[in-house]
C-alpha cells in the first residue's frame, strides 16, 4: 500500500463514496475532520492529545467519558490532576504501584518485543527516564544537561534540531535500564516528600524551550504523572496483543 509521508495535499479535501478500510494514520493532523454518514466498525483511535480537545461522535463530546472510562481501569489516574502536594504524592504512589505490577509481571522475552511501531517495555522505561530528566531535572531543578545517556526521546527530535550526541546509540542491557529508572523514580519520590504548596506554585520554563507556556512545578509534576499513565496504558495495550 502507498505510504503518504509529509504532505499537507489532503488538508481541506473531501473524500466521497471512498474507502479507508484498513488504513494507517500516525503522527498526523486530523483536526477539524468531519465524517458524515460512514462505516466506523472497529475504527482504532489512540490520542496521547485527546484530552486537550474535544471528539464529537453523534453529537456527544466523548472525551470525558473515555477520561472517566480511563480512571475506571487505572486507579489513581484521576490524581495527575491533582493541585495539592498530597495529591500528588498519592498519584505518584499510584502510578508506581501500577508499573511495578507490569514490570514483575512482564516475562522477560517479551521486554524488547514491539507492536507494528510501538515501543517495547524496554523502550518505554528508558522513554520515562528522559521525561523525568527533563521535568524534574531540567524543568523543575533547572539543570544545564539532565538527560542520562540511555534515555530514550520523542520521534523527529534530531530533526528539531536537539543534540543527539547526549544519547547512547547502543540499546542498553534491560538489567541498567531499571536500575536507571529506579533512580530516577527515587528522584521524583525524595523531591515529592517535602514538596510544598508554596514550591508547586513557583514558575519554571518549559525544558523543551517555547516562551508561549511558563509551567509552575506543580505543572511539571503533573507532565511526568501524565506521562507515566499514558505510557503505562500503551505498554499494556501491546502487551494484551502479543499475549
Amino acid at each position: 500500500m502507498r505510504t503518504y509521508s509529509g504532505t499537507k495535499e489532503f488538508e481541506g479535501a473531501t473524500f466521497v463514496r471512498a474507502s479507508f478500510k484498513g488504513a494507517t494514520l500516525r503522527f498526523s493532523d486530523v483536526s477539524g475532520v468531519s465524517m458524515r454518514g460512514v462505516d466506523v466498525d472497529g475504527l482504532d483511535i489512540d490520542s496521547h492529545d485527546l484530552f486537550f480537545g474535544s471528539l464529537f461522535v453523534n453529537g456527544v463530546d466523548v472525551v470525558p467519558l473515555v477520561d472517566a472510562e480511563l480512571n475506571r481501569h487505572f486507579p489513581g489516574r484521576e490524581l495527575q490532576k491533582a493541585q495539592t502536594p498530597e495529591g500528588l504524592r498519592e498519584g505518584w504512589l499510584a502510578v508506581q504501584s501500577a508499573w511495578q505490577e507490569t514490570v514483575e509481571g512482564t516475562p522477560t522475552d517479551l521486554v524488547d518485543r514491539r507492536v507494528a511501531e510501538e515501543w517495547s517495555l524496554a523502550q518505554t522505561l528508558r522513554h520515562l527516564i528522559l521525561a523525568t530528566d527533563a521535568w524534574l531535572g531540567g524543568g523543575i531543578l533547572r539543570k544545564e544537561q539532565p538527560f542520562h545517556e540511555i534515555g530514550l526521546i520523542f520521534t523527529g527530535a534530531g530533526e528539531m534540531g536537539f543534540d543527539m550526541s547526549i544519547f547512547r546509540v547502543e540499546p542498553p542491557a534491560y538489567e541498567e535500564i531499571l536500575a536507571v529508572r529506579a533512580e530516577r523514580q527515587r528522584q521524583v519520590t525524595d523531591f515529592l516528600a517535602t514538596a510544598t504548596a508554596d514550591l508547586l506554585a513557583e514558575e519554571r520554563e518549559n525544558p523543551w524551550g517555547g516562551g508561549d507556556w511558563h509551567p509552575c512545578v506543580g505543572d511539571c509534576i503533573r507532565v511526568i504523572l501524565e506521562e507515566e499513565w499514558a505510557h503505562l496504558r500503551y505498554v499494556r495495550r501491546d502487551l494484551a496483543r502479543i499475549g
